[in-house]
């Protein structure tokens, strides 16, 4: 795989760290006592919590310690300290007894917020809000009271379990998957959770001030590489006001030239005035709409377009008719896309009065929504004979979300759309790039189907920052920022309010970002070849930020079971492999390290055994002082 040397910085902070380390003799760097996980806390005992015996509505029969809290206003609150950076699962046993249709809850992690359902119960029930990013060291828990009461008997944090992306499906849902759509799938699933995949979307109709190839350029003399998928929008071949801007014609130059990815949404419109529209009719764009019947006063009922016979029905199968006609020209020429159609089809859930979905194919709800992803499916793939599809679903992580689904038979990939910069940032920012990596988010995606099925972000503002990905265990296999609007005005999504140039060139740099050249050339044949994966994620603490530096370089072995700096036996090499030697030097009999974290542990190149000098030698690998463990 070509890739760029690698700069590589250290922080002043994390270098005096080592020389301290060094100096001390590695004796006192670990003095504070991380948390034992799983922990537990009886709710009475969290700052700004009472004792409580009895809660408004029926009372529990029992609890765990003295009582129990009641949130009633204020926040409640703990810490704990983390050994080291990474992913932690908090839930809470609870009552909610107030509201029979449930009330909101929120937990607070670090000032990272996530608000959720929590339903009605008459005792205690277990409720999980999900996992949390937590730094090294002190973290701050807390539950504000904002839209409901509830009764908290325990809280508990756990380290949350790796991702186990290997459950992911490979297999094209359709059997009858071209030759080079399963190779793509093939190729996908290969790079999965060991990799991201590089994307931009272009803008439909005349590019970016007549440049259709504006972000790639842009990007490339950013980066010095080009986004290895490209994203495109079928909009514009409707029944309507329908043009051709050539998006077919380019979808297969970038696969049969440049040996790209394509990708695609499908913003089809119908006439506002649906009521009075003939079908053939020509409709100007501007009395045309895709979004709900609530913010359009569109007469299209969605409803409808699952009645045969319908004037809705007839109008979607001209719709249909016209995508299959641009689609088949990419089968033809032996092209398989990535489809994401009729996509955020929740929208905003409902939460801002103006319905259940952004666009019109939502806004009657998820069962007519699912029969009509499931109507789009058999006709493109049965009456049409399209094959070379790999079916990209939209999903959100509401607690309804799940309802919006499918199924497995009709999806081969979940995606999500990060738009995190102006509204729920999560970060504590009121502006500029967000550089989450939304793990909650890729958790819930991950959950919908149990691991089975691939997860991408199918359009984004800001390109997550490479250090939260790793870190966050949240293993996108794509990113796609949205188009830059031009000279014109509209949006402008790799600018400088939405990404940071310089994590947006370490993301391209990196090893673990798959750019256009990096896609094998044999990459729509049965035998395409996948690069290697990311084999260490060693993570450095500054008195600023956490840092992650990625190396394809795995520690020399002296035989199969060893890998160097490994003492926790985890397969990665980081601080906690540190700590973990000095704790089990300090306090054997607590701290115990088996027989293969002892074997990985002796880094040093010494060759006496676990000593002070096996944890420098990781610190020192850590900062990149050396290259290699065993040290030599």
């Amino acid at each position: 795989m070509k890739k760029f040397k690698k700069a590589v910085a250290i922080a002043a902070a994390a270098a005096m760290t080592a020389v301290q380390f060094a100096s001390a003799g590695v004796q006192n760097v670990f003095a504070a006592e991380a948390t034992v996980f799983p922990y537990t806390i009886e709710g009475e005992d969290m700052e700004g919590a009472e004792l409580w015996t009895q809660n408004y509505g029926p009372a529990p029969k029992e609890w765990s310690g003295k009582g129990f809290a009641y949130l009633t206003n204020g926040t409640f609150s703990f810490t704990v300290n983390a050994p080291e950076d990474g992913m932690y699962d908090v839930s809470i046993k609870a009552i909610q007894v107030l509201n029979e249709e449930g009330r909101m809850q929120t937990c607070s992690v670090n000032g990272s917020e996530k608000m959720t359902n929590m339903p009605y119960s008459a005792d205690w029930v277990d409720f999980d809000f999900g996992t949390f990013r937590m730094n090294k060291g002190e973290n701050t828990i807390e539950f504000p009271s904002k839209y409901g009461y509830m009764a908290i008997d325990t809280v508990t944090v756990t380290k949350a379990e790796k991702h186990d992306y290997s459950k992911a499906d490979g297999t094209c849902v359709d059997a009858k998957a071209t030759a080079e759509t399963q190779a793509l799938m093939s190729y996908l699933k290969s790079v999965y959770g060991k990799h991201i995949i590089s994307g931009q979307q272009e803008i439909y109709g005349g590019g970016h001030s007549g440049n259709y190839e504006w972000e790639n350029e842009f990007l490339e003399d950013l980066t010095g590489k080009v986004p290895a998928i490209r994203g495109l929008d079928f909009m514009n071949y409707n029944p309507l006001y329908g043009w051709e801007d050539g998006t077919t014609e380019r979808a297969i130059k970038w696969v049969k030239e440049r040996n790209g990815i394509l990708t695609a949404s499908w913003h089809i419109n119908v006439p506002i005035d649906f009521e009075n529209y003939t079908l053939g009719d020509e409709v100007d764009w501007k009395e045309c709409t895709y979004k709900n019947y609530q913010a359009s006063n569109s007469t299209f009922n969605t409803a409808n377009v699952l009645k045969e016979g319908s004037k809705e029905r007839e109008y979607f199968e001209e719709a249909m008719k016209m995508l299959a006609e641009q689609l088949k020209k990419l089968q033809d020429e032996n092209v398989p896309i990535i489809f994401r159609p009729l996509h955020e089809a929740q929208g905003n859930d409902g939460l801002y009065g103006d319905g259940t979905a952004w666009f019109w194919w939502g806004d009657r709800g998820p069962e007519v929504y699912k029969e009509l992803w499931k109507l789009l499916y058999t006709t493109l793939t049965e009456k049409y004979d399209l094959h070379n599809i790999i079916w990209e679903f939209n999903s959100y992580d509401y607690e309804s979300s799940p309802k919006w689904y499918p199924g497995d038979e009709y999806v081969d990939i979940v995606a999500y759309d990060k738009y995190n910069v102006e509204y729920n940032r999560g970060d504590g920012k009121s502006g500029g790039p967000n550089l989450l990596a939304i793990a909650g988010k890729f958790h819930s995606l991950y959950q919908l189907t149990n691991g089975k099925k691939m997860v991408a972000m199918a359009e984004n503002d800001t390109v997550p920052a490479l250090d939260n990905i790793l870190v966050e265990d949240a293993g996108w296999l794509y990113f796609c920022p949205w188009y830059d609007g031009g000279e014109d005005g509209g949006t402008a999504f790799l600018g400088e309010n939405y990404q940071d140039h310089a994590e947006l060139t370490k993301m391209y740099q990196s090893e673990y970002c798959i750019t256009l050249d990096e896609l094998p050339e044999d990459l729509y044949s049965s035998k395409g070849s996948t690069p290697a994966p990311v084999t260490t994620a060693a993570t450095t603490t500054t008195s600023s930020a956490t840092t992650v530096q990625t190396t394809t370089t795995s520690a020399p072995k002296s035989s199969e079971n060893v890998l160097y700096g490994d003492a926790n036996c985890d397969k990665t090499v980081d601080l906690s492999d540190a700590v973990l030697i000095m704790q089990s030097l300090s306090n054997p009999s607590k701290y115990k390290l088996t027989e293969e974290g002892k074997a990985n542990a002796d880094c040093a190149g010494s060759g006496d055994g676990v000593t002070n000098t096996d944890a420098l030698a990781i610190q020192k690998f850590m900062l990149q002082l050396i290259d290699k463990l065993p040290e030599l």
